[in-house]
């Protein structure tokens, strides 16, 4: 079914992930060029209510694809969780005659557009932008390539101190429910042992792992640990809260835990930890993700044109699909089996 809006409304929420600015830039063109208006939205769902809008031309896109970050901010918003709030943005959208709406962010991002979108009957389209990689449906999200290579060169800064001073590094990257971040930068980096969410570990067979590369005469060791990763039988250190728009993340403190736990057992190496923290999250976004976010931002103009509502626009074997939000926020996105062992394998 054809379908042609007036005016399409965009906006960036949630962490910002390298790449947002592309998919802006990519968004605005894609919609100028078939003669439809573009209005960004400031701030999120919070512009959204406040009545942040400003009219984008090709101009005013003009040599962001480089940059970090969104130039159209991100913010928090409890508002738009209560039936008020949401009430308060769609009246932004009539007054500024806005018809479509195209949200780039990650699955805190989608869900509070897939109800939005439900309760005001209005067509949604998701760009998934999120470091962490963990959206079901799509093979790759905006940010996550430049997030790696970000991970990747704090790594092999650290192993120039870690072999120096024969040291265990601790090093946590952010991934509270999914691996895919630590999995893919322990790889990368060639990182000796790996601690992902999806598989507890085995503090004992942590500890041996480092005292094998200390009795090979390798003199150090690197673990990658995500910040959701848990020992077996234990939780998750740290606190957790998710507001629809935007997600509040800060666990942190599982490296600090796992270093104090291995002096614990026995382990009498000089043991230091680092938390990359936002440090993931910044830069200039890489060919691939500046790629990425350039084709997904044309494809959800495409997909308003051809009637597509409350879906996310994935890649899939290099080609475009749409994904259900419903299905793209409540499935889970499995990590490869192959690469957990081939990490294994690499790390032995």
């Amino acid at each position: 079914m054809e379908y042609k809006p007036h005016t399409i409304g965009v906006l960036t929420s949630g962490g910002d992930a390298p790449g947002m600015n592309a998919a802006l830039r990519a968004v605005t063109r894609a919609a100028i060029s078939n003669d439809i208006k573009v209005k960004a939205i400031y701030r999120g769902y919070k512009g959204l209510i406040d009545g942040e809008v400003k009219e984008f031309t090709t101009q005013d896109v003009s040599g962001i694809i480089p940059r970090g970050g969104t130039i159209i901010k991100s913010a928090r918003c409890p508002e738009f969780t209560t039936a008020e709030g949401r009430k308060q943005a769609y009246e932004t959208l009539v007054r500024e005659q806005i018809d479509a709406l195209i949200v780039i962010g990650g699955d805190g991002t989608f869900t509070g557009a897939r109800i939005f979108a439900q309760e005001f009957n209005i067509p949604v389209i998701g760009i998934p932008a999120t470091i962490d990689n963990d959206l079901w449906g799509t093979d790759a999200t905006i940010g996550y390539d430049t997030s790696l290579s970000t991970i990747m060169e704090c790594i092999d800064k650290l192993r120039d101190t870690a072999t120096s001073h024969e040291r265990v590094f601790l090093v946590e990257v952010m991934g509270r429910d999914a691996g895919w971040i630590a999995l893919h930068s322990a790889i990368a980096g060639g990182a000796d042992v790996c601690l992902i969410p999806e598989i507890p570990y085995d503090i004992e067979k942590v500890r041996e792992k480092i005292e094998a590369r200390y009795t090979n005469r390798r003199g150090f060791c690197n673990i990658v640990i995500a910040e959701g990763a848990k020992p077996i039988g234990g939780e998750v250190v740290g606190k957790a809260s998710t507001e629809v728009g935007y997600q509040h993340i800060r666990l942190g403190g599982v490296a600090e835990k796992l270093a104090a736990d291995l002096k614990n057992i026995g382990v009498e190496h000089d043991i230091r930890y680092t938390l990359l923290g936002h440090l993931q999250r910044g830069g200039s976004p890489t060919a691939s993700d500046r790629i990425l976010a350039s084709r997904m931002g044309a494809a959800a103009v495409d997909a308003l044109l051809e009637g597509q509502r409350n879906v996310m626009v994935g890649l899939k074997n290099n080609e475009i699909v749409y994904i259900p939000f419903t299905k793209a926020i409540k499935d889970d996105k499995p990590l490869d089996k192959d690469t957990v062992r081939a990490q294994e394998i690499l790390a032995s």
